[in-house]
């Protein structure tokens, strides 16, 4: 079952079991499907793999506006947001420990050449890619930042 009709199946069950806040994230989720679908230079079809690109930038949102609302002294409305993103996360792959990320950095560096902290642009662009839905970009550039200093 393709990931849209996955998130569409289970739309239904949230309804049913008036989850609400689980109901919430997934027709976001929707909508941003919906939406990528139809914007210009879109033929109508969304792969598997841009579905994922498109939760994790929906779960960035919703964890920056969780902090946004912890910072404004607003516990409600961040326990909400990071409920959301609690739910949209089910359907991300297995995000990855910093250790596994450290171990496969150091892989990385040895493969570029990277040496000194000037070599971070090859090792990042290499890492992103090899990396993309696993590993959080700050998390990753933090790493590579020690690891070259």
């Amino acid at each position: 079952m393709s990931l849209e009709k996955q998130i569409q199946t289970d739309i239904m069950s949230a309804m049913k079991a008036h989850e609400t806040v689980r109901l919430a994230a997934l027709r976001g989720i929707k909508a941003a499907i919906l939406l990528a679908k139809t914007s210009e230079g879109g033929n109508g079809e969304v792969s598997d793999a841009d579905i994922v690109k498109i939760i994790q930038k929906l779960v960035k949102q919703r964890k920056e506006s969780a902090e946004i609302y912890s910072g404004q002294n607003r516990p409600e409305l961040a326990e909400n947001e990071l409920a959301e993103a609690a739910a949209m996360e089910v359907y991300l792959p297995k995000q990855l420990g910093e250790d596994e990320v450290k171990e496969i950095l150091k892989g990385i560096i040895a493969e570029t050449g990277a040496s000194k902290p000037s070599d971070m642009g090859k090792v990042m662009g290499v890492a992103t890619k090899r990396l993309a839905g696993q590993a959080d970009g700050k998390m990753i550039s933090t790493l590579v930042k020690a690891l070259l200093a």
